[in-house]
């Protein structure tokens, strides 16, 4: 396979760098580059979330972007490049997919994702404890929903869904009776972890549902703007609230 296109990038990006290249591409490190990761990763998942091929293919260029960019800056700093990168990805899929490129039989994909598992503790035996690899800097509840799979991949789990219920209504008792603003704030937290293992607990993603309420909010505050025929400083909480039933029933109309 030939691709001329992707040798081309690394090409451009070296030359970026390079003493006769742009002064704010020299400049970046790893650490300045970590919200620009980010950020690039967040805006594919939004094409992905719209359905939009073309948004999608530029995304994931930028996402690429970010990828070659740090692979030349550790190539300056002899660390690696990007081959060891695609060297390295290579063999770890090879690894872990015996049933595709070695003689191991599987019969479901829960076996599959058993067997990867597997693969990925011996690799990793510096590892000592169960919430060993969870990445400090993803989402708080991306982090959340990880740990508490993690913990019930041990055993450690609530007996039921009742009593997940009893877990989340005790959670905002206890904020309730909090006195201080860091009690408040623990508590706060607590009142999360419960929700995001309830939603654990029903196969919801925590993270996709609560960007899809963000969406849904945007949607009818955009439309309650477009109603509202006044200033929206000057409306009462009785107009607040006729303008939100409005605007809910004029969204879901539209999508009927």
């Amino acid at each position: 396979m030939n691709y001329p296109n992707l040798e081309r990038l690394i090409e451009i990006i070296e030359i970026l760098r390079s003493e006769n290249g742009c002064k704010w591409d020299r400049e970046q490190t790893h650490a300045t580059l970590k919200r620009n990761m980010l950020e690039e990763a967040y805006e594919a998942v939004d094409a992905i979330d719209d359905d939009d091929m073309k948004h999608l293919q530029e995304e994931l260029g930028d996402v690429l972007l970010q990828v070659v960019l740090h692979a030349q800056i550790a190539k300056e700093e002899k660390a690696f490049d990007i081959e060891d990168i695609s060297k390295g990805i290579s063999d770890k899929l090879v690894h872990r997919h015996p049933h595709v490129f070695g003689n191991v039989k599987v019969d479901s994909t829960q076996e599959i994702l058993d067997n990867w598992e597997k693969l990925k503790k011996e690799e990793k035996p510096h590892r000592t404890s169960i919430m060993d690899g969870v990445s400090k800097s993803q989402a708080a509840l991306m982090s959340a929903q990880k740990i508490s799979k993690k913990a019930v991949k041990v055993g450690f789990e609530w007996p039921n869904e009742e009593s997940l219920y009893d877990c989340v209504l005790s959670e905002i008792k206890e904020f309730k009776e909090a006195k201080t603003q860091d009690e408040k704030e623990d508590e706060l937290g607590d009142i999360l972890f419960a929700v995001v293992n309830l939603a654990r607990w029903n196969k919801i993603d925590a993270e996709q549902a609560l960007l899809r309420a963000n969406r849904k909010f945007t949607a009818r505050f955009r439309q309650m703007e477009a109603l509202a025929d006044k200033d929206l400083e000057q409306l009462s909480l009785d107009e607040w609230d006729k303008l939100w039933k409005q605007a809910k029933k004029q969204i879901e109309d539209s999508v009927k």
